[in-house]
């Protein structure tokens, strides 16, 4: 994820998001909660790079189940605090726009300790279940 986006390219993308992901993105209440979350886990020094993050999230550049793994390689966080503050972030900030992402990124989100075991291919094939009921009870 060390691509950086240009604010011409970032705008394109705003653009075309979903009203909900463009309010979440910059209420105020996202940015507090981010700071909190910093706060709460001693990562107040890396919270510039974890709101743009949050951000990359946001406009459907980075997928949800990836924000962790971000934490650790590019901010350098330790798995155990990057653990803590994906699952705050995701409770807090991803989980209330939670249809809009999983529109945005055409998979099914759930709970932060599944999130990281999600494949998109997996989500985007829907299981059919067979016509013929192979379990049949004796009945007298």
């Amino acid at each position: 994820m060390s691509e950086e986006y240009s604010k011409e390219q970032f705008w394109k993308l705003y653009e075309k998001l979903p009203q909900e992901l463009k309010d979440a993105l910059f209420a105020e209440e996202t940015g507090n909660n981010i700071s909190e979350i910093c706060e709460r886990n001693k990562a107040e020094e890396n919270l510039g790079d974890i709101v743009d993050y949050v951000g990359h999230v946001l406009v459907g550049v980075l997928p949800p189940e990836e924000f962790q793994k971000v934490l650790e390689k590019e901010i350098g966080l330790g798995k155990e605090i990057a653990k803590k503050i994906a699952q705050e972030i995701n409770r807090f900030i991803f989980y209330p726009v939670k249809p809009s992402l999983e529109q945005l990124y055409k998979i099914e989100i759930t709970s932060s300790e599944k999130l990281a075991e999600i494949t998109t291919e997996s989500a985007t094939k829907p299981e059919t279940p067979s016509d013929k009921d192979t379990y049949r009870e004796l009945v007298e």
